[in-house]
């Protein structure tokens, strides 16, 4: 039995980079937010439902997502958003199973895998695991690393921070924390819980 492993993370904290030195010690790692942006065009269930949802024009005549216009309805709409994530989030949740049950089909070897998603908790998809892992940094760093990765402004990052949940809140639930904080060092600890998980 593959052991399910939630990974999160505020943004910047750097959980993507946690996830990738897993990965490179041969953990299968599942991205539920590259996922959730692939499923948009390749899940029929869930394109039906966005275009009941915004729209025909929610998608080119080729089948894209038209981003510009779904953020335009969704963007300053709490209803509208939380009727798409209503959608996504089931959808992502049925991707993850097929991905968890092909996993164990092809054999693999290791005692655990992860899935790793910036809102395992908000989405309520932290259920699914047998532990959570949180990675931390504080929020001065967080805030440097987006304003320089994306090019963005501070204003910009705080409105991104603020749709999720405090990291206080993810701390106090999770079972293991990573500490991204410039001061430790990410491989030993990284190693120390894939001990514990064993």
């Amino acid at each position: 039995m593959i052991k399910q492993i939630g990974l999160t993370g505020g943004i910047g904290s750097g959980k993507s980079t946690v996830a990738r030195i897993f990965e490179s010690m041969g953990y299968a790692i599942y991205y539920a937010d590259a996922r959730a942006k692939a499923l948009m065009t390749e899940d029929s269930e869930l394109i039906s439902g966005v275009k009941a949802l915004l729209g025909q024009e929610s998608y080119s005549p080729e089948g894209q997502l038209n981003r510009a216009f779904v953020g335009k309805e969704v963007f300053g709409d709490d209803d509208k958003l939380q009727a798409l994530n209503a959608l996504v989030h089931p959808a992502v949740a049925r991707d993850y199973h097929r991905w968890i049950s092909a996993l164990a089909e092809q054999g693999y070897d290791k005692s655990f895998a992860l899935k790793e998603a910036a809102i395992l908790y908000e989405s309520g998809s932290y259920k699914d695991s047998d532990a959570v892992i949180a990675v931390y940094a504080p929020k001065t760093v967080r805030l440097e690393r987006v304003m320089a990765r994306d090019g963005v402004d501070e204003a910009a990052v705080l409105a991104r921070m603020e749709k999720q949940w405090p990291e206080s809140k993810k701390l106090e639930r999770a079972d293991i924390v990573i500490y991204n904080d410039g001061e430790h060092m990410l491989i030993p600890q990284v190693m120390a819980v894939v001990e514990q998980l064993k």
